[in-house]
């Protein structure tokens, strides 16, 4: 992934991250040894067949998963040697995340999701910025509503402005389309890259769809637990698709 100039950090920096799952003759290696950088305000994508490591990836860049060895930086904080309390504190101003599966809450209503990391962490919410974000993803008129009330484009909208809310420097997203109709998940892809223009956060998102990877600056293709391939994608989703498949052939299946 890009690199920034020397004297400023990456936003990501991921260095030989090792993962495992299970034990003995059921143990599967994830991830061996990866290691990339992400620039401040880049909008790259990851890409790879099923079991891959994507969103094993992913989770473990949030800090929501914990390496076997390596290291993941934030800006130059070394995440993976926090306490569990202070990454979460961590994460919550300095990375958002948006699930595959939206991860609201029924119970709040889409202003409350949107404002939640925020008095999660005891803060004020700006409701100025509170106003703007949700008008910003056409949610205006649907701030007391609950996502039961909401179609599935409008919730993943709702969990981006949550994930965007406190200005994060890194935005991971997983899947942010898996869950959505064509139409709904074009739209997705065509704000994020609306936002990316208009917000300051580096975004990182993982997908099994050329067409979402087009929509990012940059591709990385995950095969065998590191980077196999990495490419500009000139935001064509032809020769993303030619290239996965030279890489993994027809078989090579979604990406998990």
């Amino acid at each position: 992934m890009n690199d920034s100039t020397s004297s400023t950090p990456p936003a990501v920096r991921a260095t030989a991250l090792g993962k495992s799952f299970g034990s003995g003759e059921a143990r599967a290696e994830v991830l061996r040894g990866l290691s990339f950088k992400l620039a401040p305000g880049a909008f790259e994508a990851v890409m790879g067949a099923s079991g891959s490591g994507k969103s094993t990836l992913l989770h473990l860049l949030a800090g929501l998963l914990a390496p076997d060895t390596g290291r993941v930086e934030i800006g130059g904080a070394d995440l993976t040697a926090m306490s569990d309390g202070a990454a979460t504190r961590f994460r919550r101003r300095h990375v958002g995340v948006v699930f595959q599966s939206f991860n609201l809450v029924e119970t709040l209503d889409v202003a409350e999701n949107v404002a939640l990391p925020v008095r999660l962490g005891h803060g004020r919410p700006d409701e100025a910025r509170l106003a703007a974000l949700l008008a910003r993803l056409g949610l205006s008129g649907k701030e007391r509503r609950r996502p039961a009330e909401l179609s599935g484009g409008e919730r993943q909208r709702v969990a981006i402005a949550r994930a965007l809310f406190a200005e994060p420097d890194v935005l991971l997203a997983d899947e942010p389309t898996g869950n959505l109709d064509l139409a709904a998940s074009r739209g997705i892809c065509a704000l994020l890259r609306e936002l990316h223009a208009e917000e300051r956060s580096a975004i990182l998102l993982v997908t099994h769809d050329p067409v979402v990877a087009a929509a990012a600056d940059r591709v990385h293709f995950l095969k065998d637990g590191a980077i196999a391939e990495s490419f500009d994608t000139g935001h064509d989703a032809a020769e993303i698709s030619r290239r996965y498949l030279e890489t993994w052939g027809p078989a090579g299946g979604d990406a998990r």
